[in-house]
């Protein structure tokens, strides 16, 4: 079943109330802490962990989740499969308009700023990927695609556990700063550290120069979840001191959007620059919960599928223009919980769906191309007219895992045994 939209906002009822529950009640899990800061519709969520706080220049991987549910069918458009266009009469992107289009598919035009870097083979496109079996309610596809393992009922995430494997103890586990969140992702008995600003990390109190000295003192024996938290909120104060406060300007040429995805990729990019040791940062992006007016690649409202992918792209083009030299260690991965169906509704708009698309950019990444292995749109290789899922979406990151970081991956996907994509060198 498909859930229906609310008409008055063209988002679905289920996931208004997962955001409001995703965004409110997700605490940190036992033994660890986090805070969160919201950019309006956008995320940022940084997890440091293990010897990657004391080795510094390492690789980082960008987890960018386009929360809503994506319809990456008009992001990366299969052009060249005659159902796209019979399905969609008035929503569907014209061949004449794509960006690099090879003989099956090409970019929404809104994908402009990123056009040299698909040409320069630093962006690349998987498609249909997602869960093995559709699931399509928001709250529970994000759950499941960000814990990654469905035979555990310990609720851990896959990122929690890549830092877990690390044998050392990150320094920075327990800071709270406004809204305090940990995505599924990121929770779990590793300690995750997520910050919106990062000029406001700072302890709280009188000021003066053996304050922070004196609580070390006071907390040093304090045994606990609460002596645990005040050891690292100091030792995270200490690690940001020669970055916290000090403003940023980013780097010439790096113009980020006025908007929420430009201020959390500017964060992300400052923290990255500063190589204090962050191995994954995730950021959320949406809302892309299109069930109606999707628009077309002229015009639209404000939750047009147009002017969301023109904040993606002039949001990541800023980014890797901001990293400089940093970028040669940063890969980023785009995640969304399923695809979108692939028939037009009657509100110009389109229902949850499953297979999708992910964009992988930067370090590493066999870019200028679409992977994957494309089904096709005909009535018999659909799923309930659903794109239909020919690689697991855990093999887009176990690659990115195992050519990146080296990690084991049977530790962070438990059970599943990935199979090559080669996207990643």
């Amino acid at each position: 079943m498909h859930p229906s939209p609310d008409q008055s906002t063209g988002c679905c009822d289920e996931y208004a109330l997962s955001r409001r529950q995703f965004l409110r009640t997700i605490s940190a899990a036992a033994g660890a802490a986090a805070t969160t800061s919201v950019f309006g519709s956008a995320v940022l969520q940084t997890s440091f962990g293990g010897p990657a706080a004391a080795s510094t220049g390492g690789h980082v991987l960008v987890v960018l989740s386009l929360r809503g549910g994506a319809d990456m069918l008009s992001v990366v458009v299969p052009h060249g499969d005659p159902g796209y266009y019979a399905a969609r009469p008035t929503i569907a992107v014209p061949k004449g308009a794509l960006l690099h289009p090879d003989a099956m598919f090409g970019l929404h035009p809104a994908m402009a700023p990123l056009a040299d870097m698909w040409k320069a083979g630093r962006l690349a496109a998987v498609t249909a990927v997602g869960l093995p079996v559709p699931n399509r309610s928001h709250f529970d596809a994000m759950e499941q695609i960000e814990d990654a393992d469905p035979g555990d009922g310990m609720r851990t995430g896959w990122i929690n556990r890549m830092i877990g494997l690390n044998a050392a103890t990150s320094v920075t586990e327990a800071i709270q700063m406004g809204s305090g969140m940990v995505p599924t992702a990121l929770y779990g008995p590793q300690p995750a550290l997520a910050v919106a600003d990062v000029d406001q990390i700072a302890l709280s109190g009188p000021t003066g120069r053996n304050r922070a000295r004196a609580l070390r003192q006071v907390w040093a024996d304090t045994r606990g979840d609460l002596g645990d938290g005040a050891r690292e909120a100091l030792a995270t104060a200490r690690a940001f001191r020669g970055v916290a406060g000090h403003g940023y300007r980013p780097a010439p040429g790096a113009s980020y959007p006025a908007d929420d995805l430009g201020d959390a990729l500017k964060e992300a990019a400052r923290l990255i620059k500063a190589d204090l040791g962050a191995r994954a940062i995730t950021l959320d992006y949406g809302s892309w919960d299109m069930h109606a007016r999707l628009g077309t690649v002229d015009a639209g409202d404000a939750d047009s599928m147009h002017m969301m992918v023109d904040g993606l792209a002039h949001g990541l083009k800023a980014f890797f223009a901001d990293l400089g030299p940093a970028a040669g260690r940063v890969t980023l991965v785009t995640l969304t919980e399923f695809g979108r169906r692939v028939a037009e509704n009657g509100s110009r708009g389109l229902d949850h769906g499953w297979g999708n698309t992910m964009l992988l950019a930067g370090a590493g990444v066999r870019g200028g191309r679409v992977h994957g292995r494309w089904p096709g749109l005909d009535a018999a290789h659909l799923n309930e007219g659903d794109l239909a899922v020919t690689t697991d979406y855990r093999s887009v990151l176990a690659e990115v895992l195992s050519t990146r970081f080296g990690t084991s991956t049977a530790k962070v996907f438990p059970g599943f045994t990935p199979e090559r994509v080669g996207v990643m060198t």
